[in-house]
């Protein structure tokens, strides 16, 4: 068979070798082709490779392999590459951050951030990874960092915000908890006294002594006032009352209960009154349980004490409490038009609208001459209205009959000023603070509201709006309200440690655990803001 041509061999699976060669051999050709390119590509350009492979194995939800990759890229990466080696960090702590490594991932964020500060995404996943391990001042200082550099953008994210506030009221809540458990108590200013016993329409406990509780004592023809001879401390105490030195009142108290005499109801009433005055809720409480369950105690001394309990579980935010001792008042007591009136707000302040509206109408019509529930009234209809122009009108007008009909309620007026500021009737909501402050001029929460209007009205720092909340402090040291107005203003100006200074003065003068904690936590914003200013030169 000279010159035949030689048979082709066949594999088992009918494959000439020919074709079995190149099957074989491309395959090795492009790994020799592949490898050669490899060894020829920079060490910055394989850790880009090695990472866009990570990347791959992340999106398909394949964690471990891509952190194998992300870690081989950064052994890769040449140290003088900074950028691309916070990038590669950053991307193992998003893989970390998926198999909830905590503690992994703030430590890859933290190298991601020290390569390439302020690197931003670094920082809220390692914030996001300090509040998952309870590390709240370092989440804090994180989130602000992040949040700062977001307005220097003009971005506004609702997860920054998100942490932010959750991270500060936590710091806010606890450091409120110690202090409020352990502050000492303060009187607070006669103003705030008067208009406290004002939001009653008969406080038994607050009236001017009766006959047989004085004495008249004539030293000319003509006669002179009454001069107050305290056969008690209770007496003695009233007597205190009417002439405004509040600081001896629950001593002289004291004394009526510990003697048993014959006022000691009315003595634990009052000393309990001012134990909540001076925000020591833990004393007020077994006196005002003591009183309640006083069966032979006069019926308003009862009601009174069960509408101020419920007064200070509304305060705790224990609606439930609040209302079981609203509702016995309401049993005991059933023409007591003080009942309604707190429940009413109460149900205004859970935004059960319908129910405030039908305890004020109750408060009205056992008292119609108590103006501030007519304005209340009004107050929780435009709340109720305010997706109604036609029915915020009706309640305009409503406010325009109160103040015509009730001149010299200033609640009224005050009332007014807040829904006109709402509907930027600015000018005339100034006109009504002006109203308020000819009729209370010692009022200094009065010349607070006429501040921020102007503020607000103005939309820029106006003097006059920081002259009168200034004015505010003048008139009453002990104007929190004022201190807090000033300090919030100080902060969005970014005079952060003056803003500091108000809010620790505002810390004392708090009524409530809840509004310690708010002051706390914008401190605790506060000096964030000053910690990472420091940190990365952020402005």
């Amino acid at each position: 068979m000279d010159g035949s041509k030689p048979v082709e061999l066949q594999s088992a699976t009918g494959v000439s070798r020919l074709q079995l060669a190149l099957l074989i051999g491309v395959p090795i050709v492009l790994g020799v082709v592949g490898l050669y390119l490899w060894k020829r590509m920079s060490p910055l350009g394989r850790a880009l490779a090695t990472n866009n492979k990570g990347n791959k194995y992340f999106e398909a939800g394949k964690y471990e392999n891509a952190i194998q990759c992300f870690t081989e890229a950064i052994a890769l990466c040449p140290t003088e590459q900074k950028s691309d080696l916070s990038t590669f960090y950053q991307n193992r702590a998003a893989a970390y951050e998926q198999q909830m490594k905590w503690t992994k991932v703030v430590q890859d964020c933290s190298q991601a951030v020290t390569l390439n500060p302020p690197y931003m995404e670094a920082l809220f996943r390692r914030a996001k990874a300090h509040e998952q391990l309870g590390n709240k001042k370092e989440c804090l200082e994180d989130v602000t960092a992040v949040l700062i550099l977001e307005e220097t953008q003009n971005i506004q994210n609702q997860q920054t915000m998100l942490v932010l506030n959750n991270v500060s009221d936590q710091l806010g809540f606890e450091k409120a908890k110690d202090k409020y458990k352990n502050r000492e108590p303060m009187m607070p200013s006669s103003q705030f006294i008067k208009s406290y016993f004002g939001s009653f329409t008969d406080d038994i406990i607050s009236q001017p002594l009766q006959k047989g509780e004085k004495k008249d004592e004539d030293k000319d023809n003509e006669g002179e006032a009454y001069e107050v001879i305290a056969r008690s401390g209770y007496l003695k105490a009233k007597h205190y009352m009417d002439e405004e030195d509040y600081d001896k009142i629950i001593s002289e108290c004291t004394k009526e209960v510990d003697s048993e005499g014959r006022y000691m109801a009315e003595a634990l009433l009052l000393r309990a009154t001012f134990y909540l005055l001076t925000c020591n809720d833990t004393a007020a409480q077994p006196d005002l349980d003591r009183v309640i369950n006083m069966q032979e105690a006069n019926v308003k001394l009862r009601a009174n004490a069960l509408i101020k309990r419920g007064s200070m579980y509304m305060e705790q935010m224990q609606p439930l409490l609040a209302t079981q001792d609203f509702n016995m008042a309401a049993e005991i007591d059933t023409r007591n038009p003080d009942v309604y009136h707190h429940r009413g707000l109460l149900d205004l302040k859970l935004g059960n609208i319908d129910e405030s509206v039908e305890d004020f109408d109750k408060c009205i019509l056992l008292r119609w001459d108590f103006a501030l529930d007519h304005a209340l009234r009004c107050f929780a209809l435009y709340t109720q209205a305010l997706n109604n122009n036609p029915s915020q009108q009706i309640v305009l007008d409503g406010f325009e009959d109160i103040i015509r009909r009730f001149p010299k309620c200033a609640e009224g007026y005050t009332l007014y000023a807040w829904v006109l500021t709402a509907e930027q009737q600015y000018e005339k909501a100034d006109e009504m603070y002006d109203k308020c402050i000819e009729l209370e001029p010692d009022n200094a929460t009065k010349y607070v509201y006429k501040g921020l209007l102007q503020l607000q009205w103005k939309r820029s720092l106006s003097d006059l709006g920081l002259d009168l909340i200034n004015k505010a402090i003048e008139i009453d040291n002990k104007c929190d309200f004022a201190y807090e107005a000033i300090g919030t203003i100080e902060f969005l100006s970014k005079n952060l440690d003056k803003a500091i200074e108000m809010f620790n003065k505002v810390i004392n003068l708090t009524k409530t655990e809840m509004e310690m904690t708010d002051i706390y936590a914008k401190c605790e914003e506060a000096y964030a803001r000053i910690e990472v200013a420091r940190k990365y030169g952020i402005k």
